[in-house]
């Protein structure tokens, strides 16, 4: 008896442990699980990652200026075939570490290569301090040293960049520029160096668009909308003002929701967060870029 009540005893304890580790391995994966539903849940805001659109984007060159637009697309040329522009991508998309860009200060007695930019959409130009960052700012400072000029960058609203170019007040515009033919009455288009395309930013508690696959199904939740009780917020000139409020040149019908502008895209998502629009649409790089920083933010 002693006997078989040693071996029950063992089994016992045996179980006893089998059970204690699937209630351990199962605390642990209910905790991990509930871990990744809380991350998702505790995102203020979120990017459908669906293109809407695809564009191009490019510099705006003086028109009276067609030496620099030749120079413009021989760098971007040079750039592209050597892996200079890879590499400057990486910095902002992968693992590299962005540099940061000085400006001059702007002085006609010198020979000056003056950059026209809105440095608020990140990660084409942005500033930290008083340094310029960002795909488009670090193409500016090689360009300028291929030409044996000094860097001027003139930061300004969005609105104003080609128009600054068409007044001759800078030499070219490097703003995250999509290719447009109204833009074309300011500046001559380089060739382009990157494809870009717009994307919606939503609540993160915002559902309504996780089943989308494509852009029309995306469109077609969209224009279900009533205009009357619709807010969609974009920067001001952008793509995304033209795809919500409707551009033939584009081939864009247009969205059923009131357009509301912002000097930049961060403006925008904040009043996103705090209850303001239903929706924000900008460029999918900043779109990401935006999102990723309010999101880190406790």
């Amino acid at each position: 008896m002693k006997t078989m009540k040693k071996i029950l005893c063992v089994l016992l304890a045996v179980l006893t442990v089998c059970f204690g580790f699937a209630a351990c391995s199962s605390s642990s994966d209910n905790t991990a699980d509930s871990s990744d539903t809380a991350a998702e849940e505790t995102a203020k805001v979120k990017v459908i990652d669906i293109d809407l659109t695809e564009e191009e984007y490019a510099f705006g060159v003086d028109k009276d200026q067609p030496d620099l637009l030749k120079s413009t697309n021989d760098f971007i040329a040079k750039i592209q075939g050597d892996g200079t522009f890879d590499a400057i991508c990486n910095k902002y998309f992968g693992d590299g570490t962005p540099e940061a860009v000085t400006s001059a200060k702007e002085d006609s007695t010198k020979d000056q290569l003056v950059v026209a930019t809105n440095a608020a959409f990140e990660p084409f130009e942005y500033t930290q301090g008083d340094s310029y960052y960002g795909i488009d700012m670090e193409i500016a400072k090689l360009l300028a040293d291929e030409l044996g000029k000094e860097l001027v960058i003139k930061n300004m609203d969005f609105d104003s960049v080609c128009l600054s170019v068409g007044q001759h007040k800078a030499d070219i515009a490097m703003a995250g520029l999509t290719v447009k033919p109204d833009r074309e009455e300011y500046v001559t288009f380089s060739t382009s160096y990157y494809t870009a395309s717009q994307r919606i930013i939503v609540t993160g508690d915002n559902t309504e668009f996780d089943a989308c696959k494509t852009a029309d199904e995306v469109v077609a939740i969209l224009n279900a909308k009533d205009k009357a009780s619709t807010k969609i917020g974009v920067q001001n000139g952008t793509t995304a003002q033209f795809y919500v409020e409707g551009d033939a040149e584009w081939g864009f019908d247009g969205v059923p929701a009131q357009c509301v502008g912002y000097k930049n895209g961060s403006l925008a998502v904040q009043d996103l967060i705090n209850g303001n629009l239903n929706y924000v649409i900008i460029d999918s790089a900043p779109a990401s870029c935006i999102t990723d920083a309010i999101n880190a933010v406790a």
